[in-house]
């Protein structure tokens, strides 16, 4: 079984207490309460735009990064939108930030405004769309009248702070962190559980999971069409794209090869994998790469076009699109005996025959999708598992 060194010890690590073992009354809560645990710490500002933009300048005072690894932004029009609404006076939500030092801030809510203003007032931004103010399409800042500009210039944006004192215990503080941004939607489009671990999460492994997901047999496997592409074939194929479920599939892969420490549903598993791969180096990031490129290559020689898509025992023949439960088994199944490599290639025809097979067995429903438990998944992994322990 091929595990990298990290993931063997990666599990001794403590993570996150989410519950606690105080007694259920009201004394002991009363006292958990008063002594501020999981309470977070705002506080409340209040800047002109013109000053806001200016602060932006500053080196280190806000990280916008998150935002920018989104795939989904505002179009022309909702930012001109937003700018509409600040001349006429219409509130704007506030903007939600983390303290990460004195003031040095991370953006949690509001990355979309902060750019359409920050672009407003460079210039870059030609208003489109406008439907009060008509008049003003197709001007940017430096063209509107005086008077338009002096107007906008006077209002404010508004934003709340989470303070990082709010936990002395840092897995408290990201748990925290994570549970505000899961519950913030002041932004309008809800964020995917993807889209937030890759705001939280950043490091060397989330970097990682979209050099990955470029992989071309990965990109050919599931059909992906990135912001550049021109194929409109398949719509689901662009949201899954947009929705970072791409990341999230090799995110998968990594996480599921440890499923005996699978806990609290797949989405906190994920978000538990995320956590501890925080510490994860160099030279662990460079193990897990030559893991998921050789199994993929691997999968790939094995089942050619048809990969991780099930076998159709009513049509005789593969199905057509590949489904994310039967991608879990093959690619957990071959990255654990990554040893046998050349063993399985010389077998590929046997494989192929019995991965048939395994969609006569009753849990073969397993590879479709259906289960969502620790022991379901496990059942589900075993199936394929099965398949090539029984070839050694």
């Amino acid at each position: 079984m091929t595990l990298a060194p990290v993931e063997e010890r990666m599990w001794g690590q403590s993570s996150t207490k989410t519950a606690h073992s105080v007694a259920n009354k009201d004394i002991d809560l009363n006292i958990r309460y008063e002594s501020r645990e999981q309470r977070i710490l705002t506080e409340i500002n209040r800047e002109k735009l013109p000053s806001f933009v200016e602060s932006l300048k500053k080196p280190g005072y806000m990280d916008l990064r998150p935002f920018y690894q989104r795939r989904k932004r505002w179009d022309i029009k909702k930012q001109s939108q937003l700018i509409e609404s600040f001349l006429i006076n219409i509130p704007v939500p506030p903007i939600v930030l983390y303290e990460q030092d004195y003031n040095c801030y991370e953006v949690m809510d509001g990355q979309q405004r902060i750019t359409a203003i920050q672009e407003f007032y460079e210039d870059k931004l030609i208003l489109k769309g406008l439907e009060l103010w008509p008049e003003l399409n197709d001007l940017n800042y430096s063209k509107l009248p005086s008077k338009i500009k002096a107007g906008i210039d006077r209002r404010s944006i508004s934003s709340i702070v989470i303070i990082t004192e709010s936990t002395k215990n840092p897995e408290e503080a990201l748990f925290l962190k994570q549970k505000t941004f899961e519950r913030l939607n002041t932004g309008g489009i809800a964020l995917t559980p993807q889209e937030v671990r890759n705001c939280l999460y950043q490091g060397k492994f989330n970097e990682l999971l979209f050099e990955l997901s470029k992989n071309p047999i990965f990109v050919r496997a599931w059909q992906i069409h990135g912001e550049d592409s021109t194929d409109s074939h398949n719509n689901k194929t662009s949201k899954m794209y947009e929705k970072m479920e791409d990341i999230e599939l090799i995110l998968r892969f990594f996480a599921l090869r440890n499923v005996e420490y699978f806990q609290g549903g797949i989405k906190k598993f994920l978000d538990l994998y995320m956590m501890k791969s925080l510490n994860f180096k160099d030279n662990d990031i460079n193990d897990l790469r030559s893991i998921f490129n050789q199994t993929i290559e691997l999968a790939s020689e094995i089942y050619g076009n048809h990969l991780f898509c099930p076998y159709d025992l009513e049509q005789r023949t593969w199905k057509t699109k590949p489904y994310k439960a039967f991608y879990d088994a093959i690619m957990v199944g071959f990255s654990k005996y990554l040893d046998y490599a050349t063993t399985w290639k010389s077998k590929k025809e046997i494989i192929v025959e019995q991965t048939k097979q395994i969609f006569t067995q009753p849990q073969s429903s397993l590879l479709m999708g259906g289960g969502k438990s620790k022991a379901e998944i496990q059942q589900r992994l075993q199936l394929f598992e099965n398949l090539l322990t029984n070839l050694i």
